[in-house]
């Protein structure tokens, strides 16, 4: 029981806390590079919370599931044909794609009300875009860091969820700028 101690829960967090903080300031160093976009287009301040939520907490659902199995022992071994890994992955990229193009839809209408807005198209090609970026880089490494929290026998409570919500802010915030670059919205 010692391992629910007051001290142990802090020694095992705290450093991974600490990590996630200083990755979380780099995120918040990439939106600041892309001032005059968000200046010009305030619809994406909308947008993008939402969007990198999207990826962040479908990652940690992932990561939090997939521990479980491992923990439980399932999906241990040949991990790339596993049924438990390749469904819990399906599941929550639809769910993450779902959610993307709900979100979309519910930016725009916002848009349409509150500023002059924007062209649906644009704005459904960003969100769906930039999120199929992220959830397939978010799940790579919530496969990594859920195996490797396996592995060595750590908690997943205290690495995977933090790890994968904080990736998950960089990768949204840098797949959103680089599909505005890449179709030259902005």
């Amino acid at each position: 029981m010692s391992y629910y101690s007051i001290g142990s829960i802090v020694k095992s967090s705290a450093p991974i806390l600490f990590l996630t903080s200083f990755i979380g300031l780099f995120a918040g160093q990439i939106m600041n590079s892309h001032l005059d976009s968000l200046i010009s287009y305030p619809i994406l301040l909308l947008l993008i919370p939402a969007l990198i939520k999207i990826g962040g907490d479908t990652g940690s659902m992932l990561g939090a599931r997939l521990a479980s199995a491992f923990h439980m022992g399932l999906g241990t071994t040949r991990i790339h044909k596993n049924p438990v890994v390749r469904n819990s992955l399906v599941a929550a990229f639809i769910v993450g794609i779902i959610a993307s193009c709900f979100l979309s839809v519910v930016v725009w209408i916002v848009g349409m009300i509150v500023y002059n807005g924007i062209e649906f198209t644009s704005l459904f090609s960003i969100s769906v875009m930039a999120c199929v970026i992220e959830l397939v880089i978010v799940y790579a490494v919530t496969l990594v860091v859920a195996v490797a929290s396996h592995k060595f026998g750590l908690d997943p409570d205290d690495t995977v969820i933090p790890i994968i919500a904080t990736i998950g802010d960089v990768v949204g915030i840098s797949a959103i700028f680089g599909v505005i670059a890449l179709l030259e919205f902005v």
